[in-house]
């Protein structure tokens, strides 16, 4: 598979679970990648040497999400190390969760910093070395459609931001032939949310298929986007949640 062939990507928070899976479908798919990572330089340079033996060219970039002017380096540099950027994939992410009462500034200013501020600021940096054919792809949640337990009132809050985010990118962008999209994972077999967790029967049994999925079935749809087979999608919210929102 070759569909991405000559294209250079920016994966944000791509050194574990569905950010590395992405980075590496797409260089399975013939795109360079950069990848951000906040502190695990381990996991970084490891998705990196994969991308590498791919055959194609990788980057880490040590970034934190909090910091703007982190971000735009982030971008810079990849621009600078493979002399374009195609493709922005917003994966970084936080997970804050806990009951309304209990949920105070500080995690309120941490989650909309990093879960909104950040694919915003990243996507302002990217556009300004995108041409025709570009693509901007942000990993938001299934809890931004349906937050079926209790606690999550501000994370869904910060991924439902993103739907706005992508609608008025698409149609500001779509003129420079632009596009912008949205992905909604569903429980997603991760590190952070393993599929075989305390509580990963009631959430699976949340979903029409009845389990997790793979950080790669997440990838094979910002694949699709990301390649001319997706070039007249924009503006879409995609559910890659195994029916949990059905």
């Amino acid at each position: 598979m070759n569909r991405l062939e000559g294209n250079v990507t920016l994966v944000t928070g791509g050194s574990r679970g569905i950010g590395a899976a992405v980075a590496l479908r797409l260089a399975e798919e013939g795109a360079d990648v950069a990848l951000t990572y906040e502190s695990n330089a381990t996991c970084a340079t490891d998705v990196v040497e994969q991308i590498k033996a791919i055959g194609r060219r990788a980057l880490a970039v040590q970034a934190d999400s909090a910091a703007p002017e982190a971000l735009t380096a982030a971008v810079n540099e990849t621009v600078a190390t493979f002399g374009a950027l195609d493709i922005l994939v917003n994966n970084a992410g936080v997970f804050l969760v806990g009951p309304l009462e209990d949920v105070g500034p500080a995690e309120i200013d941490r989650t909309l910093t990093v879960n909104v501020r950040a694919p915003f600021v990243t996507s302002q940096a990217a556009v300004r070395h995108m041409g025709e054919g570009g693509r901007i792809i942000s990993i938001g949640s299934n809890m931004a459609e349906r937050a079926v337990f209790p606690g999550m009132a501000l994370y869904s809050m910060s991924k439902t931001a993103l739907v706005g985010m992508t609608k008025g990118l698409a149609r500001e962008l779509g003129p420079r032939g632009i596009t912008v999209n949205l992905v909604h994972p569903g429980p997603t077999d991760t590190d952070a949310n393993p599929a075989h967790g305390p509580n990963a029967g009631t959430i699976a049994g949340f979903t029409a298929l009845g389990r997790y999925a793979e950080a790669a079935e997440i990838a094979a749809t910002v694949a699709h986007l990301a390649s001319s087979d997706g070039q007249y999608i924009t503006g879409a919210t995609i559910n890659v949640d195994g029916g949990f929102t059905a």
